[in-house]
């Protein structure tokens, strides 16, 4: 489609990939005058208009969370069209002048040790500025990573997966699992929840591929490959490449393992194990280090070593809150009139999906709320809970957990520990801790939650349904499929008697137990 216009303003001009997602093309806007890279999402992937309408949703939401990070390795992403037959999403992005890694794989002649290192070294440190939003790639791989001229490493298609939602292992009419099997965690595998370890496995996948030469399993169907990623022990690099460090071995192993309890703690970690085998600044590389002829070298930037961004700091205790009134106080004309008029611009804002926005129009008035009315106020508190929401539904999971943790505890001060508006805070923030990777501490807030609400309301009511849900969905993130089992099948037996078979909870948990039917840990026949 040579010269294709999109929406007035974007040319293709030549296509420069073609992948399982869609195709890349080089492409110009006439409007701001720059090059640019457009990605056509596949026509499979839009079977109605109202499949492009939900894509185009889903892209501007995960564009958006994307966006926060802050990093040159990172491209822009621009623009999002709907082409006027409602058939097609163009993603319009940054132009990166550069080759993909897997075109630098070979078998024959095995990378640098230094090259290759360097490679997972700036991958790592734009995974620690994407991990601190949170953002996890879901599909890194080396298709996804461009060496740009200069070495610069650019990792491409944060939020795709997202958008596509690729992350969960769902097999098609034809028994094609969506998404790339070759660097699929055992969680992703089992349909489990991920987690920024998630992309550590798929780092390990890489490095061990850059360095080995070939890719870490190989098999005839991806059915057979996604087993073995969930069963079987990698083979340690030094078996196939003596020269390789023990401790870089050592490190890709741990990278590898099949729980995400078993992986390092978070990628600074993984940066500061892997800094060993950078070069120093001002060394020059020996000729046994040199890349593939013509190839940029990702070793230069170490030369002049930057390092990912560190890790935050500790949480402050909240502020103790204010003396509460003996009574209700009664809500000033004023205060009054712009809570009503910060909710509804704030609703306004939530339907346009601007939630940023919306968040800071309810700070404007939760403040002054507060002064005039208490900071434990009935209304500043729902004020404040509506906030946190926002923060959560708009995926600032950092923001909002604090929050809900501080909005549990002044609920159980105010309606009591075991209330209704207690018990969500304390769900609510157990759920920003899992999608933050701190999945241990979250099932254990929610098991505590749930205990709860089974001796107030009992096992079937909508709360108890819910965490129930999620707790058996961590377990199995976390690889406990036999824990999870034990959660969900009299979870599901209870939602079939309650909303039915046909219900999307129901199919939901259906669908997991499936998964765990396929007993592709290997512990069946």
């Amino acid at each position: 489609m040579p010269q294709r216009i999109i929406d007035g303003r974007y040319e293709l001009l030549e296509e420069l990939s073609h992948g399982g997602m869609g195709d890349v093309w080089r492409g110009y806007d006439s409007v701001l005058d720059r090059p640019v890279a457009v990605k056509l999402i596949r026509s499979q992937a839009v079977t109605s208009p109202q499949m492009a309408d939900e894509l185009a949703k889903r892209f501007r939401r995960e564009a958006r969370i994307t966006a926060r990070i802050r990093h040159p390795g990172v491209p822009q992403v621009y623009d999002a069209v709907l082409d006027d037959a409602h058939e097609h999403l163009f993603l319009v992005m940054e132009l990166v002048d550069g080759v993909q890694l897997s075109a630098y794989v070979d078998p024959v002649r095995p990378l640098p040790v230094s090259w290759a290192v360097a490679v997972a070294a700036q991958v790592a440190t734009v995974l620690s500025h994407a991990h601190e939003v949170p953002v996890i790639h879901r599909d890194l791989k080396p298709g996804n990573v461009l060496v740009a001229r200069d070495g610069t490493v650019k990792v491409l298609d944060f939020g795709i997966a997202a958008i596509l939602r690729t992350d969960a292992t769902k097999l098609t009419a034809t028994g094609s699992p969506i998404g790339t099997s070759q660097y699929m965690a055992p969680e992703q595998v089992r349909g489990g929840r991920v987690t920024p370890r998630t992309d550590l496995y798929a780092l390990g996948c890489v490095l061990h591929e850059l360095l080995a030469g070939r890719a870490l399993f190989r098999a005839d169907s991806e059915l057979a490959l996604m087993y073995r990623h969930v069963t079987e022990a990698p083979t340690p690099l030094r078996r196939l490449r003596p020269e390789v460090p023990a401790a870089l071995e050592e490190l890709v192993l741990h990278l590898l393992g099949k729980a995400p309890q078993a992986r390092p703690a978070d990628v600074q970690e993984v940066y500061e194990r892997l800094r060993p085998f950078l070069p120093r600044a001002g060394e020059d590389p020996s000729p046994g280090e040199t890349g593939p002829a013509g190839a940029p070298d990702p070793t230069g930037l170490f030369r002049h070593p930057y390092a990912p961004r560190s890790r935050p700091r500790p949480a402050a205790a909240p502020a103790p809150p204010g003396e509460r009134a003996p009574g209700p106080v009664p809500v000033p004309d004023e205060i009054r009139a712009d809570i009503k008029d910060a909710y509804a611009h704030s609703d306004a804002l939530l339907e346009e999906e601007r939630f940023t926005q919306a968040a800071e129009v309810l700070s404007e008035v939760i403040e002054p709320a507060a002064r005039a009315l208490g900071t434990e106020n009935r209304q500043v508190l729902e004020l404040r809970t509506q906030r946190a929401a926002i923060r959560l539904l708009g995926g600032d999971y950092r923001a909002a957990l604090p929050e809900f943790t501080a909005l549990a505890g002044a609920y159980g001060r105010v309606s009591g520990p075991t209330s209704e508006q207690a018990r969500a805070c304390r769900a609510q923030a157990a759920r920003c801790r899992a999608e933050l990777g701190q999945v241990a501490e979250a099932l254990t807030a929610l098991e505590s939650v749930l205990a709860v609400v089974r001796s107030v309301d009992g096992d079937a009511s909508e709360e108890a349904v819910e965490l129930r849900r999620d707790i058996g969905m961590l377990l199995l993130a976390q690889g406990r499929a036999a824990d999870a089992a034990v959660v969900l099948e009299p979870l599901h037996a209870d939602l079939n008697v309650v909303y039915g078979p046909a219900d999307e909870l129901t199919a939901e948990v259906a669908e997991a137990l499936a998964l765990i039917r396929l007993d592709l840990d290997g512990r069946g026949a």
